[in-house]
């Protein structure tokens, strides 16, 4: 997936705002303040990292040579996907989506009041 497909994707999530707190280098994706994604394209190849469950992020890991341990982030929480093509389009959809689920399911009560009422309940 090209990078500003995948961004494009990330942006589109509810309550999803992008900043750049770590430089030009590392677009953050937040939700309520909450890091769900990374994306870092100003290398030869692009990266994202997300937010996955420990026992998903293992089996990944060693499955796909473009999945490692999140890259400067909790190796045991976070995985840092390479865009080489080795993973389908589709199954990359997925882990953004399971990031953002984790990070949302995560959020006070009130910040998922506060975010379906700026959002919309959809």
């Amino acid at each position: 997936m090209k990078p500003e497909k995948l961004e494009k994707h990330l942006a589109r999530l509810r309550g999803s705002q992008s900043s750049y707190p770590f430089g030009p280098a590392a677009l953050v994706f937040k939700v309520m303040g909450k890091m769900f994604a990374l994306l870092s394209r100003q290398e030869e190849t692009p990266r994202v990292t997300l937010k996955c469950a420990p026992p998903d992020a293992e089996v990944l890991v060693s499955q796909f040579a473009s999945i490692a341990p999140g890259y400067y982030m909790n190796k045991r929480h976070w995985i840092t996907i390479s865009l080489t093509g080795e993973i389908s389009d589709e199954m990359l959809i997925d882990l953004v989506n399971g990031s953002y689920d984790l990070v949302f399911g995560k959020l006070k009560k009130a910040d998922k009041i506060e975010l379906a009422q700026k959002c919309g309940n959809a």
